[in-house]
């Protein structure tokens, strides 16, 4: 799911040049992003499964994901200088403060405009409200509407290529642990083994 809401983007184009291995490629990536949140964040659907919020807690350094050069290797084939560009791109911008990473808000493209994403930063936002913690993330210019209605402000732009940025957004701290979202929200199970990805109940 995560692959089919970025498929259609400029940055997925970019990723991955050849579109008949794009959807390949983009989920075997985001597979392993998926599992590394497994043991440090948290991931969660829509109980329809077709939207899905993972995150980091980035309390401080984490590690990258078990074997991670070679894993990206094979999921990325020959584009995975790009996903590291990508990569190194994000790890620079990084905040040093302890915050949340929203590294990913997907919502099947079928399912855009209903809510369900809206419902996920809902349930993420009460929660890290309870810690009274920022979160980061960065965004293509099509999600800075949606992040900017939840409080997130906007940082300096990175330029990936031509006519290609992405956009950094924080949002502050806040207390308020009141807003909640309309579509139901809950947490997948995993078996926590390694090589292993989301397994949905």
């Amino acid at each position: 799911m995560l692959a089919e809401a970025l498929h259609p983007s400029r940055l997925a184009e970019w990723l991955v040049p050849d579109d008949a291995q794009r959807a390949r490629v983009l989920a075997a990536v985001a597979a392993i992003w998926v599992e590394h949140a497994m043991f440090y964040g948290e991931v969660h659907l829509v109980d329809d499964l077709s939207a899905a919020s993972v995150c980091f807690r980035r309390y401080g350094p984490l590690p990258p994901p078990g074997d991670y050069a070679a894993r990206l290797a094979e999921a990325a084939g020959p584009h995975v200088h790009r996903f590291a560009a990508v990569h190194d791109l994000l790890a620079a911008a990084q905040p040093d403060e302890a915050h949340h990473h929203l590294a990913y808000l997907a919502v099947h493209p079928q399912c855009q405009g209903t809510g369900r994403g809206q419902a996920l930063m809902a349930e993420l936002h009460s929660r890290i409200d309870h810690l009274t913690m920022p979160c980061w993330t960065v965004t293509l210019a099509a999600g800075q509407r949606l992040l900017a209605h939840n409080g997130y402000e906007p940082g300096n732009a990175i330029t990936v290529a031509d006519g290609l940025t992405l956009h950094p957004m924080r949002r502050p701290a806040h207390r308020d642990t009141t807003t909640s979202g309309a579509w139901p929200v809950r947490a997948p199970t995993a078996d926590r083994q390694p090589g292993r990805a989301v397994e949905r109940p």
